[in-house]
């Protein structure tokens, strides 16, 4: 775990440093900006993984116009900045074209100038904490970013992730992060988590913790969505107020788009910014 420095777009002008009653939460994993609509496209298309094309900045403005309806964003399989995505920072670039004021980019593979394999934090609200976590595993690779808003018992904290593909992996990794989470009242977890709802519920490390969400359609592959493998887990302090898969096929995942209603004493923290 490191402590990470929340980045500042200062443009963006009157941002609200006092959440709100109902937070909109978005989790979305964007594929570099690759539009994948068949699976023999991770054949065919397999250099757009390595080389620069001209349709990923249309597909990254697709997925700006959708983000702008958010407060608290969740990304996964972003760049962030290499020769594939034409050395632009995917999480900077989104920031600035939703006129979101405070991002993270967080950097887990990097190889060079070829990919910068990164999740990404967009938000609206300056969180009081920020940390950056490698999660465990045989391949280096996967993390978690650690947010919180607010300080002490009442403070909101929120975990966006990406899981490993193997269940061992998966268990350890969840494992680490429900270590986190253990002594807060009002957790979020968000991303592509790799598995079902009833697996990371009943079947995890996470077992026991309370956390809950919605029963979803399917968010992968996108252009014929079967299974669910993007979430949104919430804690019992904090209720759905509305839920959806959006039917915006704009990466091989589909978004997970979540409102949630905050308790009144989360409603006044205050972010710094």
């Amino acid at each position: 775990m490191s402590s990470a420095e929340l980045r500042t777009n200062h443009h963006c002008q009157g941002s609200a440093q006092t959440l709100p009653d109902v937070l909109r939460l978005l989790s979305f994993n964007i594929q570099v900006g690759n539009n994948t609509q068949k699976f023999h496209h991770y054949l065919t298309r397999s250099w757009q993984h390595l080389l620069p094309h001209a349709g990923r900045q249309v597909q990254l403005s697709k997925v700006a116009q959708l983000l702008n309806d958010f407060d608290l964003v969740a990304l996964q399989e972003v760049d962030g900045g290499s020769l594939r995505s034409g050395f632009v920072n995917q999480v900077e670039h989104l920031a600035r074209e939703s006129g979101f004021p405070y991002w993270y980019q967080q950097l887990n593979r990097n190889l060079g100038r070829f990919a910068q394999h990164s999740n990404g934090l967009l938000s609206r609200y300056a969180p009081d904490l920020l940390e950056d976590h490698k999660l465990p595993g045989v391949l280096p690779g996967r993390g978690a970013i650690l947010t919180q808003f607010g300080d002490g018992p009442e403070s909101l904290l929120v975990v966006m992730m990406h899981l490993a593909l193997s269940p061992k992996g998966r268990a350890n990794q969840l494992a680490y992060i429900r270590e986190r989470i253990a002594d807060h009242r009002h957790v979020v977890l968000m991303g592509d988590m790799n598995t079902h709802a009833e697996d990371l519920l009943e079947k995890s490390p996470l077992q026991g913790s309370k956390l809950h969400t919605a029963t979803l359609p399917g968010t992968y592959p996108s252009w014929k969505p079967a299974k669910v493998l993007d979430h949104i887990l919430i804690s019992p302090s904090l209720s759905i107020e509305q839920v959806d898969v959006l039917p915006h096929a704009i990466s091989d995942h589909l978004p997970v788009a979540m409102h949630i209603r905050l308790p009144a004493s989360l409603c006044g923290s205050s972010g710094k910014g």
